[in-house]
């Protein structure tokens, strides 16, 4: 079983600790002569430019044959290693040595290691060969007589070049850094939760956990922590998160379930969160409710190695939603619910309980003493006072801490004076004695503390200082002091928060205002008590109503009457979300409100007397409301949501203090007043999805605006003239709006703007003004033009102009952006386009979607520019000026027959896209470090001889740099697909780092698959193999599925896992009624990395679908290729028996150190996209037995017994084929 190190390396009468067990993010290892003043300068200091603590050894000559201490401090306090892997670096006895600490700490403290292959081969450090084993040789000779030491320096080289990372040979640098530092910002950032400063007798109960826990385990288990409010049951479960998150596959703390739960729509958000944190996809999931919720948490957590926290659970249904059972994790996933119900667990039917502990005394007297005085225990002095302070708080560390920070600082009176307060407290309740602290605060914090313990907790803390602010309090001294008595805290993301049994007491001291009358308290939450006072009567007590519909009474509703607000003249905030009322005006609103945050809002208009000038934050969601109008000269945030019948924006001249205007999805707004567009401090100008929008502000002077949006809008023609420079917007988009052109003032935006969108697919727009050309900062261009002089420009877009006849250009030669589309532009004038495509000297990714212009191949002249129809091009009449450095060519939809031979000649393509090219009849050779192929639905595709010939593992002829192809509903293409077993020397020799995958019209598993099932379920498909293995002689692991036809034509996708563990994930689009075959060659750096966590002696393949019903697998199938060429020939479920030298195989037994050899904290992290094309498997391919003409959902025209037997003849030699994820 593997321990919780961090635990372990702490007393259990450790009394501080930090968050985090390391000081530093990274550690950076190098052989300075090689990268010191190139690649590790420019990666130190984006290290530090995205706040990643970074430790770098400054000492240039380093002198003595020994690691300082320091720098071995430096590794041992670092999350995440970076080792440099260069050249000479195996000529520095330094940083041999330097990397064997570092896999010391990688296998003690659970340290990441992620390696960099700088120009170097990662086979070549794996077997220390070529240049790289020649600088090992030279260091090695001075060490012939300590062959222990050169013995573990070959051993860690071999260790690091199997683990995941990246590998930098010519490509671009600059991306190539970018790409680490996002890598490890998302291991870092997604790491440590801020646990609590002092820790006091939380090792013992934590490593109690860790036992019932049984990581090492490969079984799926779940553990509930019990105990009352504040016993530190959130803070024990931070702990264990931290010490063995980096084991998992996944993780998530899913913290304040049972408030969350308890809003409208709680479960399904908490559902949301999970899959997002989970999945760390780059769409955000939106279940949409409750049972699709549980349905996609099942589909997409059941083969992932999973740790999954449920903090503060309260009810069933919360379990049942979030973890209904066990099947719904991979094998080795552990679930940890805390509660303060023991019963939910029992009725849960968890694995384990543990019920935590008070403190005992001397626990109790150390963590009072570290908030009281800072120190472990007591001053002289204070020492009796303190046991008898303690022995009010019960043993509860909540009480303690409270209690300690309350007295901290203060006089021995003082402190009898407060002991004497307790002495009065009946049997010692716990809440009236934290009462005491609250009791202790001046008016002006005990204003502060209850107004965030009602509506503020967990909001941002500007926002509810300037809210504060505006009520007369001082927000920063008071919510210091509250900060100072430990009543609230601020989280990592600077929003406040407070301790549910805080957050109870000030609701209980409200109650305690007036038991009987809920009109005479200040401040309602309850659900109950806010239908009395909005449907009788308030009183002038009330000064905030937050109405919470309670979880599942959707049909509740509040009838609103018209006098309720009447006496209610102190009102300060009113907050309801998710609530329904009856009635359609109310007579009087109070002019002290400063929230006014109402969804359902049944009025029609504001109360005559409202005028808001007190008015901060002003929300309506839905309701009647139709026109807007006051006095908000205070107001900084006016957000309306889907109010239908809001027709039109009056005059907003007194709201200068506006910051951001909201305007969404309100389908009948008409107009927006020209005042808005001169509101000087407005940053933020949001209208989306305003579809009967016409007139807005004719002219815009907000000088500080930041972002602009007008999405949507589709009946907006007219952009407003630009009156100012407005250095601060950054970000525009006009996306589906009919402007129909741009004003010459666009050149006002020139200092900030960098996203610029323009309509869209069916834009109006007609011309552009050529001050467009002093966008200088521009960096994303998405739409309709091209454009001449931005010397910034990343991405540039342009598609779906039909109608656009003009645009600028004159992109110099020196300037190019890194991707450049043009789709469907049929009325450009020719001259327009030969100098879209002449002046992009060196583009990386070249789109031309139905252009019916192309120049001939003449790039440096004028050349006449012919219209020519798309089904007339053969590509070989034509060229693309600088091929030498285009990386990506997408030629979809185009009407071409051929793809010419000249192809070969794109030594930097790396992606080719030919989707829909109905009348593509041959793809005759392909250019040689290609990528990625997309030639789905090529209708007419018959000849491809390359996905026959070339992807067998024989010859060096192999497209070696091959990812994916999509041959996806090319019917009439002839080929034999993995007809071939692959031969085992050759994947050894020359396939230890590739990976690959095709998809192409079939219905057969090839014949040489040793285990293959029809599955008993069309959505899934089990395969066991039975051992025993001998794992050092598995080099590589083919998978194949034929797939049913999608009758949906929705995007589908396909996973495999082996006992749990993710293999492979691939996104597919299985269009039309043809059966498909997907075939994936996988070759694992190190196999047992895939297997350590094994069932027994058996394999366990899980075939299944990544997307709702999308995908039925009609037949499985599973091939392991050996090293020295025997391939196990087993049925499923049988014992495999190797004739390597004629005995049984078996396999190897690790203990618990070999397993953490072998794993790099995030074994799940490879780098690699969900879907396979975008991933960094590299691959190589053998032909698969895909029998087209059956393909048809049928048996029609298959091959006769003579020839399968005869094909089946040809292929004895190789006998396994594969694909390697790199990791």
């Amino acid at each position: 079983m593997t321990s919780s190190m961090s635990f372990l390396g702490l007393s259990s009468s450790s009394s501080s600790t930090v968050s985090s067990p390391w000081f530093y993010d990274v550690f950076l290892s190098f052989r300075g002569e090689d990268t010191r003043n190139t690649f590790i300068a420019h990666l130190h200091h984006a290290l530090l430019q995205n706040g990643i603590h970074t430790y770098i050894d400054e000492d240039e000559l380093r002198r003595g044959d020994e690691i300082s201490p320091a720098l071995l401090q430096a590794i041992e306090n670092s999350r995440l290693s970076i080792v440099v892997l260069s050249e000479n670096y195996a000529s520095s006895t330094w940083c041999l040595d330097e990397l064997l600490n570092i896999l010391n700490c990688k296998e003690t403290k659970q340290q990441i290691v992620l390696p960099i292959f700088y120009h170097v081969n990662p086979s070549d450090v794996r077997n220390q060969r070529g240049s790289f084993g020649e600088a090992l040789a030279v260091c090695v000779g001075k060490f012939n007589e300590d062959v222990k030491k050169v013995q573990r320096w070959k051993a860690a080289l071999q260790e690091v070049a199997n683990l995941a990372g990246y590998e930098l040979e010519n490509g671009n640098e600059s991306k190539f850094i970018q790409e680490i530092v996002q890598e490890v910002s998302r291991i870092v950032n997604y790491s440590y939760l801020n646990v609590a400063k002092y820790l006091v007798g939380m090792e013992s109960r934590v490593q109690e956990i860790d036992l019932l826990l049984c990581i090492g385990m490969n079984d799926i288990r779940m553990v509930g922590i019990f105990g009352v409010g504040g016993i530190g049951k959130t803070t024990i479960a931070k702990k264990i998160y931290n010490s063995i998150f980096s084991q998992f596959d996944v993780h998530c703390f899913l913290k304040n379930v049972r408030e969350t739960s308890n809003q409208v729509g709680g479960l399904v958000q908490l559902q949301n969160t999970l899959l997002n944190e989970i999945l760390k996809a780059s769409k955000c999931f939106d279940v949409g409710n409750v049972d699709r919720g549980v349905y996609e948490l099942k589909r997409k957590l059941c083969s992932r190695r999973v740790l999954l926290i449920l903090d503060d659970v309260d009810k069933l249904v919360q379990l049942e939603t979030l973890a209904g059972d066990r099947d719904w994790f991979g094998l080795g996933s552990r679930i940890i619910i805390t509660t303060r119900d023991q019963n939910l667990l029992n009725t849960h039917k968890v694995d384990s309980k543990y019920e935590v502990k008070r403190l005992d005394h001397n626990e109790a007297l150390e963590l009072f003493s570290w908030h009281a005085f800072e120190e472990d225990k007591p001053i002289e002095d204070y020492v009796e006072l303190s046991k008898q302070v303690i022995s009010y708080a019960e043993g509860l560390p909540l009480a303690l801490i409270v209690l300690g920070s309350d007295l901290r600082g203060q006089s021995i009176n003082q402190w009898r004076s407060v002991l004497d307060k307790y002495k009065r407290i009946p049997s010692k309740n716990i809440q009236e004695v934290l009462c005491i602290s609250y009791d202790g605060l001046d008016d002006n914090e005990k204003e502060i503390f209850l107004d965030i313990a009602f509506f503020f907790k967990g909001q941002h803390m500007d926002y509810v200082v300037k809210i504060l602010d505006s009520c007369g309090f001082s927000p920063d001294n008071g919510i210091k002091r509250l900060i100072d008595k430990c009543l609230i805290t601020i989280t990592i993301h600077n929003t406040l928060w407070m301790h549910d049994l805080l957050q109870d007491m000030g609701k209980e001291i409200v109650r305690n205002e007036s038991r009987k009358e809920p009109g005479s308290r200040s401040r309602l939450w309850f659900h109950e008590d806010v239908r009395y006072v909005l449907e009788e009567n308030g009183t002038n007590n009330v000064e905030g109503i937050k109405v919470v519909l309670p979880e599942g009474d959707d049909h509740d509703m509040i009838c609103l009457n018209p006098k309720s607000f009447a006496k209610m003249k102190r009102l300060r905030f009113f907050i309801s979300h998710g609530e329904r009322f009856s009635g359609r005006s109310i007579d009087y609103l109070s002019n002290e409100l400063r929230v006014l945050d109402w969804s359902n809002c049944p009025l029609q208009s504001l109360p005559s007397n409202f005028r808001g000038e007190k008015l901060i934050d002003f929300q309506l969601y839905g309701g009647r409301i139709k026109d807007i109008s006051g006095q908000f000269k205070n107001l900084t945030i006016m957000k309306f949501s889907e109010c239908k019948f809001l027709t039109k924006i009056s005059n907003l001249s007194s709201c200068s203090n506006l910051q951001e205007l909201d305007i969404l999805g309100c389908e009948n707004l008409v107009k927006v007043h020209d005042s808005v567009g001169f509101l000087d401090k407005l940053v933020r100008l949001r209208l989306y999805y305003c579809s009967n929008l016409k007139s807005f502000p004719r002219h815009l002077k907000l000088r500080s605006l930041q972002v602009l949006a007008l999405h949507g809008c589709s009946k907006l023609q007219n952009f407003p003239e630009i009156e100012c420079k407005m250095e601060y917007l950054c970000f525009i988009s006009l996306w589906g709006s009919a402007i129909k052109e741009l004003p010459s003032s666009i050149g006002y935006l020139t200092p900030a703007l960098k996203e610029l969108f323009l309509p869209g697919q069916y834009t109006k727009l007609m011309h552009l003004p050529s001050s467009i050309h002093q966008l200088q900062n521009l960096t994303v261009l998405c739409h309709s033009f091209c454009v001449g002089c931005l010397t910034g420009i990343e991405c540039l877009s342009i598609e779906g102009g039909m109608d656009l006849m003009h645009f600028p250009i004159s992109v110099p030669h020196s300037q190019h952006p890194k991707s450049f589309s043009l789709d469907k532009y049929t009325n450009l004038a020719k001259e327009e386009i030969s100098l879209s495509i002449r002046y992009q000297t060196r583009p990386k990714h070249f789109h031309l979607i139905t252009s019916r212009m192309i120049k001939r191949s003449e790039p440096q002249s004028s050349a006449e520019l012919l219209p020519m129809p798309v089904y007339n091009w053969y590509l070989d009449d034509f060229s693309f000026c600088c091929t030498s450095t285009l990386q990506e060519l997408d030629l979809s939809w185009c009407d071409i027959v051929s793809l010419p031979v000249n192809i070969e000649s794109y030594f930097e393509l790396r992606i080719l896209k030919l989707w829909h090219c109905e009348k593509l009849q041959e793809i005759l050779c392909l250019p040689p470090n290609i990528q990625e192929l997309y030639a789905s639905e090529c209708f007419s595709l018959e000849r491809f001889p390359e996905v026959s010939t070339k992807f067998q593992f024989y010859t060096s002829c192999v497209l070696r740099e091959l990812r994916w192809i999509d041959l996806s509903g090319c019917h009439k293409l002839v080929a034999n697909i993995g007809s071939q077993a692959p031969n085992p020397s050759f994947v050894e020799e020359h396939i230890q780092d590739h990976s690959c995958g095709i998809i192409f019209p079939g219905n057969k598993i090839p014949y040489w698959f040793s285990h293959t099932k029809e599955p008993s379920k069309r959505d899934s498909c089990e395969l066991d193999i039975s051992g025993p293995f001998y794992l050092d002689e598995i080099i590589g692991i083919v998978f194949c599925a034929v797939l049913g036809s999608n009758t949906d034509d929705s995007p589908s996708g396909i996973r495999v896992s082996i006992n749990g563990n993710m293999l492979v994930e691939a996104n597919l689009e299985l269009l039309g009624d043809w059966n498909h075959v997907y075939l994936n060659y996988s070759f694992p750096e190190c196999i047992e990395q895939w297997l350590r966590y094994p069932t027994g002696d058996n394999l366990r393949f899980i075939f299944d679908s990544n997307e709702e019903a999308a995908v039925m697998f009609k037949s499985c199938g599973v091939h392991i290729i050996y090293k020295h060429g025997e391939n196990e020939s087993l049925t499923v479920g049988e014992c495999s028996v190797n004739s390597l030298n004629g005995i049984e195989l078996c396999k190897r037994r690790r203990d618990d150190k070999d397993r953490n050899l072998e794993f790099n904290g995030y074994p799940k992290h490879k780098m690699r996209s969900q879907n396979l094309s975008n991933s960094n498997l590299v691959v190589d391919f053998a032909d698969v037995d895909g029998d087209f003409a059956e393909a048809k959902g049928g048996s029609e025209g298959s091959l006769k017994e003579e020839e399968v037997l005869a094909s089946r003849s040809t292929s004895q030699e190789g006998q396994a084929n594969s694909e390697k994820l790199a990791y």
